[in-house]
């Protein structure tokens, strides 16, 4: 009874920890324009129309737009610290007389200190990645002020194993190329993603242990 009692104890104080605040990195959508009563007739219908001046690109939920990845990032840091400090006191014995007092011919109560630090550091980080291809995706919702926001996947089945790529975010149908296509530098709020399934990423993949010895969960 009393260690069901404790146990009940330890989890109320652990609810009333309240977690650590995160910042939203979410999109802000533009406010939503109220919508008006489609006014179709016999032959013209909203959302259906072709603009005679107008190159056929996506505009409209559904429509595909294709992004050519041309992601490569590279970064480099590097830093040197290095500092020295002697430090030395000279404490004189006391005198009588004018003399040094001595036992043995040695002087006492008197004391030499000397330290010396040194502290010597650097470090040294490189960090870089290059995704190129094509991907085409499709418009998941058209924004109040004309931006698009399009994501899609493309799954690639090789051997033994399936590889993924997703992407997701906001375009301007301004920047979409006659050719229907976007470079990705010009998606905004971009969320790429690659990864793969199967024999070859499970073999990749540390185990479970691995992975708990090497976490910040673990106590040693």
């Amino acid at each position: 009874m009393t260690l069901a009692m404790g146990v009940a104890v330890v989890m109320l104080l652990t609810a009333c920890v309240s977690s650590p605040r995160v910042e939203n990195f979410d999109a802000t959508w533009p406010d939503e324009i109220p919508a008006t009563p489609a006014a179709n007739g016999a032959i013209y219908q909203v959302g259906h129309d072709v603009a005679l001046f107008e190159n056929s690109t996506a505009r409209r939920i559904g429509d595909t737009v294709t992004i050519n990845l041309q992601e490569s990032t590279a970064a480099q840091k590097s830093s040197s610290t290095k500092t020295s400090k002697n430090s030395k006191i000279d404490m004189p014995g006391p005198t009588l007389a004018g003399s040094p007092i001595t036992i043995g011919g040695n002087e006492i109560f008197s004391a030499n200190i000397e330290n010396n630090r040194e502290f010597d550091g650097s470090g040294d980080s490189q960090l870089s990645n290059k995704l190129q291809g094509n991907i085409t995706v499709t418009v998941a919702k058209r924004l109040a002020n004309g931006n698009l926001l399009v994501r899609g996947q493309k799954w690639i089945g090789i051997n033994q194993g399936r590889e993924f790529i997703r992407i997701q975010g906001v375009i301007r149908p301004i920047d979409i190329l006659p050719d229907n296509s976007i470079p990705s530098y010009k998606v905004a709020d971009a969320s790429i993603s690659y990864g793969g399934q199967g024999a070859l990423a499970d073999a990749n993949r540390p185990g479970l242990l691995s992975r708990f010895f090497n976490s910040r969960w673990n106590p040693l």
